[in-house]
């Protein structure tokens, strides 16, 4: 009886208790133990969700990837040129271009001079080499202010644009050199847009992709834009004929590793184009 009476007043006690700490008050209690104790954990949690981590490399792409023994600086140019004018404006081209790349007194090289012959139609793409980088292009730009043939082809030449365009570009460390060669060769300009923030793994995997597409010297240069349309890359080969790509091509899939370094470059790409361009007579690249 005694027994049955401590626990009848053990409950009664237990149950007034209850009654008096309502489970609404207990709540807030335990909610600010929860929170307090499990906030950095979901908040670290959450973060790691949305907040990138940040590379820690400590310089410019343009360092990284460019060639550290020339200061060289590229102009890659497009012109659309009006259909009807394309032949008066390959004249004048072939007139005035040349005197500029053979003249000492400008720090300049004319790389190439080309017709889209597959792709854009009646364009016009120069590829130009300014020897000492930034102060070289604006001695250039500077002095042809002053040459009035320059002045007078600018303005022949206006009246035969529909539009035109240019990029300020540097060559990848790994690449060839742009150098004259002799022809008859067509040559394509492939172009990659690639999404902002990948130009450095598109040049560690390219470093070993050029590896497999030197064995017919198709390989002519490799750039990636400073000014203009930014996250370009443009890829310049040479071959014989479009048939001698063709097999070139096709011989790169029989050789291990390059669908591999395909398959992930893929991925950094945003958009691509390709343009089958012919050397005009009188550029460096034939």
């Amino acid at each position: 009886m005694a027994a049955r009476a401590l626990r009848a007043g053990g409950a009664a006690s237990a149950s007034g208790f209850l009654r008096r700490a309502s489970p609404g008050s207990l709540l807030p209690g335990l909610r600010k133990l929860t929170s307090s104790n499990n906030r950095p954990r979901e908040d670290s949690w959450l973060k790691s969700l949305f907040v990138r981590k940040v590379d820690p490399r400590k310089d410019a792409h343009s360092n990284l990837l460019a060639k550290k023994e020339t200061s060289s600086l590229y102009k890659l140019q497009f012109h659309n040129v009006k259909p009807e004018c394309l032949e008066a404006y390959n004249k004048i081209c072939r007139e005035v271009l040349p005197k500029i790349h053979e003249d000492k007194h400008y720090p300049c090289t004319l790389v190439g001079t080309w017709n889209t012959w597959y792709g854009e139609q009646d364009q016009a793409v120069h590829l130009w080499r300014y020897d000492g980088g930034y102060p070289a292009l604006t001695e250039v730009m500077s002095k042809l202010k002053e040459n009035q043939e320059f002045s007078e082809f600018r303005k022949a030449r206006s009246n035969m644009l529909l539009s035109r365009k240019n990029q300020l570009l540097l060559e990848f460390s790994f690449w060839n050199e742009p150098i004259p060669r002799s022809g008859p060769n067509v040559y394509e300009l492939r172009s990659y847009q690639l999404r902002p923030g990948t130009m450095i793994e598109w040049g560690n995997y390219w470093a070993r992709a050029i590896r497999f597409r030197q064995d017919g010297n198709e390989a002519v240069g490799g750039f990636f834009s400073q000014i203009g349309q930014l996250y370009m890359v443009h890829h310049l080969w040479a071959y014989k004929d479009l048939q001698t790509r063709e097999d070139i091509r096709n011989a790169a899939w029989h050789k291990h590793g390059w669908e591999e370094l395909v398959y992930y470059t893929v991925l950094l790409i945003q958009e691509m184009e390709s343009r089958i361009m012919v050397p005009q007579k009188t550029s460096p690249l034939q």
